[in-house]
């Protein structure tokens, strides 16, 4: 008796994957170089070959259901094998130096699995870290210095980048602490080309030592230096309290809430750029594992 052959199309995969990414027919028809009616029809392809739902429509765009939730990893394991096979088959394995800029905040468990993932894909691939504040990273990119970044910055003031992620800015402070009670308030500051730094001071309400009668919140710079072990170790001392974001909060930290009565942060980008031309392969690759791994948190059923 013959068998049904089940055979998974790679080419469908890598679409659902995409839109899974992209939570978006139309983002990811733009990724994919596709139409938006070629997406769709590649994933209700899958679909009924599966038997199985794997988006519904939500509010923010499409989610993914229990079965596609239950798939992604297993499709990201499959398209990684796949293209590895392809590069080493077919000659075009990559290798040779890259150079990613990031902050300094993110190179910590945000980053951790794209590299790790990335380096297990890609073992001939030369990777260094080039650690910046985001506005240093733009001039690196542009000057040639790294080739690919990724960037904190407001939403509304990306400058072409890919947004992979946005996230809170929140205050921070030792556990059990109370450096957030005392006034003036006592804050951490990083250096002044941190990209915190003026949504930071523009929410205690400008300049140094703000009026607390409504305009503000009386504050002093307890630390400035661009350190931000130090930074950490003055926060995490209760000596004062600092603004990072929301996922990159030390366990040895607090995130502090609504109840200790601190000024409300704007959230942050986290965005992914690429040369505008001459982007090296290990460039794109990386790009791909820094989209899946950051882009993964907000794409649960």
């Amino acid at each position: 008796m013959l068998v049904a052959m089940r055979s998974l199309d790679i080419d469908l995969i890598r679409t659902f994957v995409t839109v899974a990414d992209r939570a978006s027919m139309t983002e990811a028809a733009r990724q994919r170089h596709l139409t938006q009616s070629a997406v769709s029809q590649q994933v209700a392809r899958l679909e009924a070959q599966l038997g199985r739902q794997l988006f519904v429509r939500a509010r923010g765009g499409l989610s993914l259901t229990a079965a596609g939730a239950q798939m992604l990893a297993k499709a990201r394991q499959l398209l990684q094998l796949n293209d590895q096979i392809w590069d080493e088959m077919t000659g075009r394995r990559i290798e040779g130096p890259l150079r990613l800029g990031v902050p300094y905040d993110l190179v910590g468990a945000t980053l951790t699995p794209a590299l790790k993932s990335f380096a297990e894909a890609h073992p001939a691939v030369e990777l260094s870290l080039f650690c910046r504040a985001s506005p240093q990273l733009l001039v690196a990119l542009a000057e040639g210095a790294v080739d690919i970044a990724l960037v904190e910055e407001l939403p509304s003031a990306a400058g072409g980048g890919e947004c992979l992620r946005i996230e809170p800015l929140v205050w921070v402070g030792a556990r059990g602490g109370s450096a957030w009670r005392k006034r003036p308030l006592p804050v951490s500051l990083v250096a002044e080309t941190c990209a915190f730094r003026p949504a930071i001071i523009g929410a205690l309400g400008g300049a140094l030592g703000g009026a607390p009668s409504g305009a503000g919140t009386e504050w002093r710079t307890v630390f400035e230096g661009g350190n931000i072990e130090a930074t950490m170790a003055t926060v995490r001392s209760d000596l004062a309290v600092s603004a990072w974001l929301a996922s990159t909060v030390p366990t040895e930290l607090q995130i502090l809430g609504q109840g200790e009565a601190l000024p409300e942060l704007p959230p942050f980008a986290i965005n992914l750029y690429l040369p505008k031309q001459n982007v090296l392969p290990a460039a794109k690759a990386m790009a791909g594992h820094i989209r899946e791994s950051l882009m993964r948190p907000a794409l649960a059923a």
